[in-house]
């Protein structure tokens, strides 16, 4: 199967979902909760990565042992087999049944079905690479990272090839400069506090697409102290303002991330905005 990132674009919004789905019981960042996001309409999942003190790669979220797991503990420290024995804890803060998966196990089982955005790739991108590579699933992956010199480096001495999207809250020259570095830059990740930030405006969108890359925009909402799209965002629709929360996002980005990927998939159909037209 050919994965194409701009093809996929311009016949449907792309919708991205935030760490799988999750809630309830299901934990975040594991293969079911991917499942489930590829039922309910995902076309790209993001994952999260860190790296066991032995070298191995699980998807998980760096540092949210506590919050995710429900123990004092350190993946960085711990060794695989260590890790195998552990389990996710559900959003009451009870264990569940479901492990810790591998980035191999994940890549195999996303083979051929998505596009796969690795969140946290400048922690370890030669090793990340490197299995991306072995599984041969360049075309389903896109990076994702801060624009500063020393990632860019980083990308352009591991994964030159691999689709790239810079996060910015400011352009600041970074359009210009990304076109001069040996990257696969296909468009940025947008971040905008308010609706008269640069990067909210229709002119810098159509900046990026003159020059063919994407925007991605976040609905996500992970703390209401940091604003990633002028409060369109989930919160947003689901407490009353679909069309505030997410058909502008639809109608004026070409990637969406979001949390609630199922309600998002359902509104975008009912109200005509799932496909191009």
């Amino acid at each position: 199967m050919k994965f194409d990132i701009r093809e996929a674009a311009s016949e449907r919004v792309i919708l991205c979902a935030h760490r799988g789905v999750w809630g309830g019981n299901i934990p975040c960042n594991n293969l079911l909760a991917y499942d489930i996001a590829l039922a309910q309409g995902a076309d790209m999942v993001e994952i999260d990565v860190t790296m066991a003190g032995d070298g191995e790669l699980f998807i998980f979220h760096p540092h949210m042992e506590r919050r995710h797991i429900g123990k004092d503990v350190h993946l960085e420290e711990m060794t695989t087999e260590e890790i195998r024995k552990l389990r996710y804890c559900n959003y009451d803060g009870a264990e569940t049944e479901i492990g810790l998966n591998t980035l191999d196990e994940l890549l195999e089982h996303l083979k051929g079905r998505c596009f796969i955005n690795v969140d946290k790739f400048g922690d370890h991108p030669a090793e990340i690479i490197e299995k991306i590579k072995r599984h041969d699933m360049k075309d389903q992956i896109i990076l994702k990272c801060s624009p500063n010199p020393a990632q860019l480096d980083i990308i352009e001495t591991y994964a030159p090839d691999i689709q790239f999207l810079p996060v910015i809250s400011k352009d600041g020259g970074v359009h210009e400069m990304m076109k001069t570095r040996n990257i696969n830059y296909i468009g940025s990740e947008l971040l905008f506090k308010t609706m008269d930030d640069e990067l909210a405006s229709a002119d810098y969108r159509e900046k990026l697409r003159k020059d063919g890359k994407l925007c991605w925009v976040n609905t996500i909402v992970y703390s209401y102290k940091a604003v990633l799209s002028a409060f369109h965002s989930d919160d947003t629709a689901l407490a009353g303002d679909p069309e505030y929360g997410w058909g502008w996002c639809a109608d004026n980005f070409d990637i969406l991330q979001t949390d609630w990927i199922g309600p998002l998939s359902a509104y975008l159909e009912k109200t005509g905005r799932r496909y191009r037209k």
